[in-house]
């Protein structure tokens, strides 16, 4: 008997997940940066990194499976592949923790200014389907393979 290859399911991405991850980063950030309080954007920032490099492990995946029921949210799974998603919740992760050290620093502006980016591009994201991050993967992975080609 000939063993065949394992079948390779697609990946999948939950579009819901993502939304409601989105609309905790804007409420999240913008609670921090209108208060200035750093400690909001630093828990973020980590669960948002957390989530980026161990994706089982998301805090924010959790909160979504333990809050989205109750907001009345349905998963909406396509075949998508989610490592754009989550190098862009990296970027956004990163940008909240340069946001709380800034402000922790003394330097509330800066920090302001970085958590206010993190929101715009937030609502970029949910108003235009427009993801930066996920541009800037897809260019990191371009720019990769040129290089590795030569």
């Amino acid at each position: 008997m000939i063993a065949s290859a394992p079948t390779r399911q697609p990946a999948r991405t939950d579009l819901s997940a993502l939304k409601f991850n989105q609309v905790t980063v804007v409420f999240v950030t913008l609670l921090a940066v209108i208060l200035t309080v750093p400690a909001l954007t630093l828990v973020l920032g980590a669960a948002m990194l957390v989530g980026a490099v161990i994706p089982d492990l998301s805090p924010m995946r959790a909160a979504y499976r333990l809050l989205g029921p109750a907001l009345g949210l349905k998963p909406e799974v396509v075949e998508e592949d989610p490592r754009a998603h989550h190098f862009a919740q990296g970027v956004g992760g990163s940008f909240l923790l340069a946001s709380a050290s800034f402000t922790l620093a003394g330097l509330p502006v800066v920090g302001a200014v970085l958590g206010v980016i993190v929101i715009a591009l937030a609502v970029l994201n949910l108003s235009q389907k427009i993801c930066v991050g996920c541009v800037m993967y897809f260019q990191y992975r371009r720019l990769r393979y040129q290089l590795l080609k030569r």
